[in-house]
């Protein structure tokens, strides 16, 4: 059984991004996002106009920063390397013990469609908190260039964090 880790949050945060589950790369790491293919953090340190940092505790504190949470839908599964459609006995985390503990957040932006739907799921869209699916920053993810990844994903953050 595969074990996610705790998510990145304060209690100022307004903003949580959801993943799936950590893949392979991440797990050894024991970081969100830790396979270099993946074009997560390129895209958060290019939003907010900042040197892309190779250090873990950098990268965490550029979201902490901007009220920006990270977290995973799933707390436990079994899974045969990286992908999402390999999860099998999934156990989503505890939301509703996060969000008594974080309750300014008012809107979750999920990494992929698959996270959206295991939350779907699993715990349910709540009438105060605003979602949207954002594409997957994964290097598996070839159906949008960079470039369009980061036009989407700064749109949709950006204006989140002027609307809140």
């Amino acid at each position: 059984m595969k074990k996610a880790f705790m998510p990145v949050a304060d209690s100022q945060c307004t903003i949580l991004i959801l993943g799936t589950m950590p893949g392979e790369k991440s797990l050894t790491l024991q970081e969100y996002y830790g396979n270099r293919g993946n074009q997560f953090w390129k895209i958060m340190f290019t939003i907010f106009n900042t040197p892309l940092h190779y250090d873990y505790e950098a990268k965490k504190q550029l979201l902490l920063n901007h009220h920006i949470a990270l977290w995973d839908v799933l707390s436990h599964c079994e899974r045969e390397g990286s992908l999402d459609s390999k999860i099998k006995n999934e156990v989503p985390n505890n939301f509703k013990a996060f969000y008594a503990s974080h309750p300014h957040i008012k809107q979750v932006f999920f990494s992929s469609k698959n996270a959206a739907a295991y939350y779907d799921k699993y715990v349910g869209r709540k009438k105060d908190i605003t979602y949207t699916v954002l594409p997957s920053p994964s290097g598996a993810n070839a159906t949008k260039t960079f470039e369009e990844k980061l036009t989407i994903w700064k749109d949709n953050i950006v204006s989140a964090l002027q609307n809140i």
